[in-house]
Formats: C-alpha cells, sequence, structure tokens
C-alpha cells in the first residue's frame, strides 16, 4: 500500500514536469513581433482631373464646292498652307462666264434704250392729247409701252446681277483665313456645280475638343460654363505629353441623345503654334470636384483584398488593419478619400505578412525592398 502510494507520487511528479515543458516550448516558439516602417499621414495640396476621350475639332471648317461648272484653269495655293480670307484659291474657265456678263450688260444697254424711247413718247402723246391732237387708245398704249420697257429694264439689270455673279464663282476663294488641304483634283480637271468636291480649309487657332460626357455630369459642366480657372481644363496629347495651354467651354450641345443618354460638349483651346490639328484623339483632364488639401500617403502601403483596399495602421507594438477608399494616384502617392486622419502612423513595410492585431516592432523589414503593396510597380487605383 505505501508502494502504491509512492508510484502515484511520482506518477503526479511527471506529468507536472512534463507540462512544465510543454509549455516552456510553447512560450518560447511564440512568433517574435514583426519589424516594419511606418511614417505619418499627412493632408497635402492635390489637384487631380476626371479623363474624358475625345477628339481635335476645327470651330470653322469648310467643304470647298464650285458653284458653276467648268474645267480648272489656275490653282493658286501650296497644299497644306494657310490661306488668308479672300485669297483666290481655283479658277474655273471664265470665258463663257466673261461672255454672258457681256451680254447681259449689251441687253442692259439696250432695255435702257428702249425705256428712253418709250419714255419720250408718252410725254409727246400726254402734250397732244392736252390739244386733244392724239387719240386716248394711243395714249394708252404708250403708256403700256413705258411700263414694259421700264419692266425690261429691271430684268436686264437682273440678268447682269446674275452673270457678274456667275463670273465671279468662277474664281472660288478663301471663305476665312485657316489652314487648306491636299487638293482633290488638279488642273484640267472638269467640276460640276455643287457637287465636286475641291478642298477643305479649316480654322486653327483656336480650335476645339469634342467629348461626350453622361447626362449625370451635365449640371458640373454648366457651373464649369461660368465658373472656371487656368487649371480645370487640360489637354493630353496622343503621345501621352500634356498640351501647354488651358481651355474653356465652348458650348454645350442643345439636348441628350436618347439612345445614349449622353451630350456633347465642346471645349475650346487656344492653339498658337498649331500644334492641335483637326480630328486629332486625346484626353480632356477636367478638374475633379473633390480636388484640395487631402490625405496622401505613399501607395505602396495600400493592400487589396476582393475588391476592397486596406491599410495598416500602427497602435503602439499592434498593427490594426483599416479599410480605405481611395481617391486618384498621384506619382508614388494615392490620396484617401475615406479611413485615414491625418497624423495616424501608417505602415509602408513589413506588413506583407500581418494580420489585424499581430505585434510590430520598428525596425528593417526583411527583404524591404522587394515588398509591394496593391500598386507594386504596376498602374494604380483611379480616381473618380
Amino acid at each position: 500500500m505505501k508502494n502504491t502510494y509512492y508510484y502515484c507520487i511520482a506518477a503526479l511528479a511527471l506529468l507536472s514536469v512534463s507540462a512544465c515543458k510543454s509549455k516552456s516550448q510553447k512560450q518560447g516558439a511564440a512568433m517574435p513581433p514583426t519589424p516594419v516602417n511606418v511614417i505619418e499621414a499627412k493632408k497635402s495640396d492635390a489637384l487631380y482631373y476626371d479623363s474624358y476621350q475625345g477628339t481635335v475639332a476645327a470651330l470653322n471648317n469648310v467643304e470647298l464646292r464650285s458653284q458653276v461648272s467648268g474645267f480648272i484653269t489656275d490653282i493658286f495655293f501650296k497644299e497644306g498652307t494657310v490661306v488668308k480670307k479672300g485669297t483666290p484659291l481655283y479658277e474655273i474657265d471664265r470665258r463663257k462666264y466673261e461672255a454672258a456678263y457681256q451680254q447681259a450688260k449689251a441687253n442692259l444697254v439696250s432695255a435702257r434704250a428702249n425705256l428712253n424711247k418709250a419714255q419720250k413718247d408718252i410725254d409727246r402723246y400726254n402734250m397732244l392729247l392736252k390739244n386733244d391732237a392724239v387719240a386716248r387708245q394711243t395714249v394708252d398704249q404708250a403708256s403700256a409701252t413705258y411700263e414694259t420697257a421700264k419692266s425690261q429694264v429691271d430684268v436686264a439689270k437682273a440678268g447682269v446681277e446674275s452673270a457678274a455673279t456667275d463670273l465671279s464663282y468662277a474664281t472660288i476663294k478663301a471663305p476665312f483665313t485657316g489652314r487648306i488641304g491636299i487638293s482633290q483634283v488638279k488642273l484640267g480637271a472638269q467640276v460640276s456645280a455643287g457637287t465636286t468636291l475641291l478642298n477643305t480649309i479649316s480654322s486653327e487657332n483656336p480650335v476645339g475638343f469634342d467629348v461626350v460626357i453622361n447626362e449625370q455630369d451635365i449640371n458640373r459642366f454648366y457651373k464649369l460654363q461660368k465658373s472656371y480657372t487656368d487649371t480645370t481644363f487640360r489637354l493630353q496629347l496622343p503621345d501621352g505629353s500634356n498640351f501647354g495651354e488651358s481651355g474653356q467651354i465652348f458650348a454645350i450641345d442643345r439636348g441628350v441623345n436618347d439612345q445614349t443618354g449622353a451630350i456633347k460638349v465642346r471645349v475650346q483651346f487656344p492653339n498658337p503654334s498649331d500644334q492641335l490639328k483637326d480630328g486629332m484623339s486625346g484626353v480632356l483632364k477636367v478638374l475633379n470636384d473633390d480636388s484640395g488639401d487631402r490625405v496622401q500617403i505613399p501607395y505602396k502601403a495600400v493592400t487589396e483584398q476582393m475588391g476592397e483596399f486596406f491599410v495598416f495602421l500602427s497602435k503602439d507594438t499592434i498593427a490594426k488593419q483599416v479599410k480605405v477608399k481611395l481617391g486618384p494616384r498621384i506619382q508614388s502617392n494615392v490620396v484617401i478619400m475615406e479611413g485615414i486622419k491625418p497624423g495616424q502612423k501608417i505602415i509602408t513595410e513589413g506588413f506583407q505578412r500581418l494580420r489585424d492585431g499581430g505585434k510590430i516592432t520598428l525596425g528593417k523589414p526583411a527583404g524591404a525592398s522587394q515588398g509591394q503593396g496593391a500598386g507594386g510597380d504596376k498602374g494604380g487605383a483611379q480616381g473618380k
């Protein structure tokens, strides 16, 4: 019995030692704090833009067509150059139009001569009528002849004006100052009135830039039409560079397309160096309404999970994961619209293996140079 008691005591001692050893091993296996780098979230001026694809449009663009028929006898311009308003561009064979003009003038001279004769006849018959030396019927006929002669003069004048107009149309002139394109006809080509395209001329300074916006943005653009600054409208060129001039709204279309729910807006830009060409594509940058003094943090501090974005905050020795709403990327930073306040400590490196509530310590994280956030080396989140 006594031996049994000793055996029980020994067994309990062994169990106690084993439990203490197991507890000691568990404590030794606990994860050490994760070294991290942190920065303080700060507010700074953030100007960012919404993007709209569009095309350059000349404010004045005209297709040149002849108003009379004939053969091209002269071309006076160099293709692709700027021509001034009223400059002769093409000439159509003038001979028959000059002949028609001369004939019309001759007809006018003849009509005026007939009117002069009719005037003298009516004056003479009226004098004879006072002396009762001529029949009333003869006077009436002379009056009718006089009125007919007057109308023939009017017809002849109209003929002269019509012939002069046709003759002027034989020389096609620039309707405004602009750049003319490549000629669609050559010397000796036959053209038909109103149908044959000769060329196209476009104004160049200023120019418009056309974009299509959603009807939900109409009120925003109406406000921008009344109030804008030099930073409100910017233009990005096809090669990715920024156009050096700022724009302003030229016109908002009269109505919304009932099929697409969209409306066209034209923004006007100065074009002193003729850098913008009619039909050129580009991106209109419109200053976002949320621009201003905003919290910004390095984009590499952001992680993405299931389409949502998170940041780790440093709370003494504890990492706390918070959900954030991102604004646009500004170089290596990103604007934080919601979720972070100025002065909070943001973990920028070493958070790759962190969990919410994990222990941290300040220090150089292992492999920090390779760590990447949600953006990495790729494009970042877009703004509104």
